[in-house]
């Protein structure tokens, strides 16, 4: 396995054009999971739910809302 420097040295060994379109490549892979991060728990929460056929309805979530308008301060 490469250590890091060893992955600098390949990369700076690369043609440019190579070089760019590595960085590209990366550029474009941090994108798509910049906002994938929570559609895809979402998805496997989902799953998780359809799987074990795990029921629930409006009752399960009442009273969960705090309705308060913040701390209380005391002068």
């Amino acid at each position: 396995m490469m250590n890091l420097q060893e992955i600098i040295n390949s990369i700076n060994s690369l043609p440019r054009e190579e070089q760019e379109y590595l960085f590209e490549f990366l550029r474009k892979k941090k994108a798509e999971s910049k906002g994938d991060n929570f559609w895809q728990g979402l998805q496997k929460f989902r799953k998780i739910i359809q799987s074990d056929e795990i029921m629930f309805n409006d009752e399960d979530f009442a009273n969960l809302r705090d309705y308060s308008l913040g701390r209380e301060i005391d002068l």
